[in-house]
């Protein structure tokens, strides 16, 4: 079986986030979404929320998987004997971080090859962190995330106001 890795923040996951994980469901058995508390951001969801978001977000994919998970990537991609790791890019710049991410886990676990995916035109300026801002000012994002992290993100204004 051909199981790859999407790790990621996802805070929130984004219709980029979505579109890759279409992309690539088409190309693997089985694709784990590992979510991961990234420490040097301020999360605005919880993992557990993260994790319910893409479960909702990907109902229509039969062959993804959400699950949270710490420490280093290359552990972990040995304990799931996962075959890639699966990583959207928007641009070069995307391009020049993933590379030496990319470089790094080869020396790491030399099995394991990373599988850089474009995302679609229509989402290179969506990050998650442009996101939550304009969501959390009042912003309309309707047409860049999923309806259901739409809805949660207007309930982090609520509570925020």
């Amino acid at each position: 079986m051909r199981l790859a890795v999407y790790p990621g923040s996802f805070d929130p996951v984004t219709n980029g986030h979505i579109d890759i994980l279409e992309k690539t469901s088409k190309i693997f058995d089985k694709i784990i979404v590992a979510v991961v508390h990234n420490v040097s951001k301020k999360a605005l969801f919880t993992l557990d929320e993260r994790v319910e978001l893409i479960r909702e977000s990907t109902k229509h994919l039969n062959n993804i998987e959400v699950e949270c998970f710490s420490g280093l990537l290359a552990n972990y991609l040995r304990d799931r004997e996962a075959c890639a790791i699966i990583r959207g890019l928007r641009t070069v710049a995307d391009f020049e971080y993933e590379m030496h991410m990319a470089m790094i886990n080869k020396r790491l676990i030399p099995d394991v090859d990373t599988i850089f995916i474009m995302s679609d035109s229509s989402n290179i300026f969506v990050s998650s962190s442009i996101i939550k801002e304009a969501a959390l000012l009042g912003g309309d994002v309707s047409e860049l995330v999923p309806e259901i992290v739409k809805l949660k993100l207007e309930a982090k204004r609520q509570e925020t106001i």
